[in-house]
């Protein structure tokens, strides 16, 4: 006797549960020290492992100034919001890393990372209800945000500046940009625009909301030679000046992000891993 055909709706019922991705099952706020926020609960990071600070190199008046703001929010004491600006590669995710890891080796579970990793802010009022009232600090990570973030901007100001939706007491943003003010520099002179002027305003009034804005340069060769001669005596690998500057000529840039590439390439050549 011949079976009945599939129903059609079950089939596709079942190919669309197969292609939507699990549901986050949210972690204990209290127990990890680094989390990320997609949209709808935090998901612990499965392994936090951020370079210890004096790994860091020629960054160190950034360096003086995250780490004490950070200190200020890991004890609940008056701490700004940050903006860390600059040239592509020279440091400033892994600053805000690093530093994290560092209070935390400092005050234990007293902070915790939040890396945001949706562009759709508007679901940080969600993360705030979730943390307000938890008694630990929590820093909140926005990479690489760019002017793009411009239709953002009104609420990240709120957020920013005590507005209905204003970030609890015990969280502080800190965003990195490669630009200073989160607007493209044609931008006001953009004949297109319709009103470029008021544009640029938005995001200038973006960028003024943080208390403590951080500069981030291009680095020049001494600058870089320095970076990896701090990375090869942390790794125990050895230290060509030559060849390092060839390297960074190869990829036509010098920083902190390239200087590790290198030592990268220069572990592997020697056989050796990167812990």
């Amino acid at each position: 006797m011949a079976l009945p055909p599939p129903d059609p709706l079950l089939r596709i019922a079942e190919a669309l549960e197969r292609l939507a991705p699990p549901i986050a099952v949210a972690s204990d706020p209290l127990a990890h020290p680094a989390y990320v926020w997609r949209g709808a609960v935090l998901e612990s990071v499965r392994d936090f492992r951020p370079q210890p600070l004096d790994r860091l190199h020629g960054i160190d008046a950034q360096k003086t100034a995250l780490l004490g703001t950070v200190r200020h929010l890991a004890e609940r004491a008056a701490a700004h919001d940050v903006l860390l600006w600059g040239a592509r590669g020279s440091g400033k995710s892994a600053l805000v890393k690093a530093v994290a890891g560092a209070v935390q080796a400092e005050r234990g579970s007293a902070l915790a990372l939040v890396e945001i990793v949706t562009p759709r802010l508007d679901t940080l009022p969600a993360l705030f209800a979730q943390i307000a009232n938890l008694p630990r600090a929590y820093l909140l990570f926005l990479d690489d945000l760019g002017f793009d973030a411009a239709a953002d901007g009104r609420a990240l100001r709120s957020m920013l500046d005590g507005g209905a939706e204003a970030r609890p007491a015990n969280a502080r943003l800190v965003v990195t940009s490669n630009r200073r003010h989160l607007v493209p520099r044609e931008m006001i002179d953009q004949p297109s625009a319709v009103n470029p002027r008021d544009a640029a305003d938005d995001g200038l009034a973006l960028a003024d909301r943080f208390g403590l804005s951080l500069g981030f340069h291009v680095v020049d060769q001494d600058g870089y030679l320095a970076i990896v001669a701090g990375y090869t005596q942390a790794y125990d690998l050895p230290f060509d000046p030559a060849d390092a500057i060839g390297w960074a000529t190869r990829r036509g840039s010098r920083s902190g992000r390239v200087a590790w590439h290198y030592i990268t390439d220069l572990a592997g050549r020697h056989g050796r891993a990167l812990a």
